[in-house]
């Protein structure tokens, strides 16, 4: 890429999406400096995430000591709050270096707040090692802004193998959502466990199952269909179909149950089955009884095999940027093998590089990345922001909230489907 290509890619960039977002960078503002201090706004405050960031970190510092970093947590329901912080910030012409956001269409909420960082930072050895999917959610129309760093997988089914072992259940032999149910019909007649561990205090838990069976009903070209507004209605409706099906089989206080509990649940051998992004089995690791491939297991949700459903995390450059030469530095560590095996190691996550080093992180890590490089395609996540705009997420959230207190698929379906108009 030319440097005159470099500046008109970033002036278009810079006047799209401001609908979305009036007056935010690349509207003026920013005193001109190049900081050597990086300003990092997360929301990683405790847990696998905390320690995840601080070793990744702690790594870029290692390799780049004369880079500072000002470090600074976002506490608050999920991202949330960190999101009203950062808007906060650009609307104030004060944006940070860089922040923790989901990539693709997620992007969207903060208008014309980024500049284009390929050739800086997206070189050509960061786009032959990136696979088709997470490429993909680094752009923002057509322009590369932000570096996916790990990958969720969504489409998960984990189950307690002792449980299944006494329900007489083979997770091998299921190759579609109906084997699911009927898989667990067969645990509450043959044990004392419930079947499907699913909380449905929030809608989030609901809409990923949802996304994921609609991934089997349509495969990989009904679910593009579905997430460009061209959802076939009888796919979508099937998919909530079977989701109503599971709901005789979710435990009796699912509407009051968090996910942590709903996870406790199978780990103590009180469930069969959750299906959830692969963080749940973080919570496995740290339990020395509780062993993988022993206790546990997990399969691809029947009927999605050959798809990993994706959830990412990543930092974005923005325009106005108050340490580009630093920030760009950092990013391209979290574009590099060595940053995200750090990171990943401690998140539960793999790297969305497919040439990485995975051997020092877990097994179950190890199998999904090569779950992750072997498979035929990348969806983004409905769930998660990638997938769609923020507008129509809003939409299908309330959708689903519906749906919670009714179990009304057709009318949900309607809505879903109406969520992009």
């Amino acid at each position: 890429m030319t440097d005159e290509e470099g500046v008109s890619r970033r002036r278009v960039l810079q006047g799209a999406g401001v609908a979305a977002v009036a007056g935010l960078a690349g509207c003026g503002g920013g005193d001109g400096s190049d900081s050597n201090s990086i300003e990092l706004l997360h929301a990683w405050s405790d847990g696998d995430g905390n320690a995840a960031i601080g070793a990744l970190i702690e790594g870029f510092q290692e390799a780049h000591p004369d880079i500072e970093f000002a470090e600074e947590p976002v506490n608050g329901a999920a991202r949330s709050n960190l999101d009203q912080v950062v808007q906060n910030r650009l609307q104030s012409n004060d944006p940070p270096s860089t922040f923790q956001t989901w990539p693709g269409k997620t992007l969207e909420k903060f208008g014309d707040a980024y500049e284009d960082i390929e050739g800086d930072v997206w070189d050509q050895d960061m786009k032959d090692n990136y696979l088709e999917g997470p490429q993909a959610q680094a752009q923002m129309d057509g322009t590369f802004v932000t570096v996916p760093l790990n990958i969720h997988r969504i489409n998960n089914l984990f189950y307690n193998a002792n449980v299944l072992e006494s329900a007489d259940v083979d997770p091998s032999n299921m190759s579609s959502p109906s084997d699911v149910v009927d898989a667990c019909e067969q645990v509450e007649q043959n044990t004392d466990a419930v079947p499907f561990a699913q909380q449905t205090s929030g809608t989030w838990s609901t809409t990923q199952l949802w996304e994921t069976i609609l991934l089997a009903e349509g495969g990989i070209d009904g679910y593009e269909a579905f997430i460009n507004g061209n959802g076939n209605r009888s796919e979508v409706k099937a998919a909530l179909d079977s989701v109503v099906e599971l709901e005789e089989y979710y435990p009796s206080d699912a509407s009051s149950l968090s996910f942590t509990e709903a996870n406790t649940m199978v780990m103590e051998g009180n469930a069969a089955f959750i299906h959830q992004g692969d963080w749940a089995a973080g919570a496995y690791s740290g339990n020395d009884e509780f062993n993988y491939g022993e206790q546990w297991g997990q399969v691809t949700y029947p009927g999605t095999e050959g798809s990993y459903l994706l959830n990412m995390d990543s930092f974005p450059f923005l325009a106005n940027n108050p340490s580009p030469e630093a920030t760009k530095t950092f990013l391209s560590y979290c574009g590099s093998s060595e940053g995200q095996v750090l990171f990943n190691a401690e998140k539960g996550s793999i790297p969305p590089r497919s040439d990485a080093d995975v051997s020092s992180l877990n097994q179950f890590q190890q199998d999904q990345y090569d779950d992750f490089n072997n498979a035929d395609n990348q969806p983004p996540s409905i769930e998660h922001g990638l997938a769609v705009a923020p507008g129509v997420k809003t939409n299908i959230s309330d959708a689903f909230s519906s749906f919670l207190e009714t179990s009304d698929a057709s009318a949900t379906a309607d809505a879903l489907i109406d969520a992009f108009n």
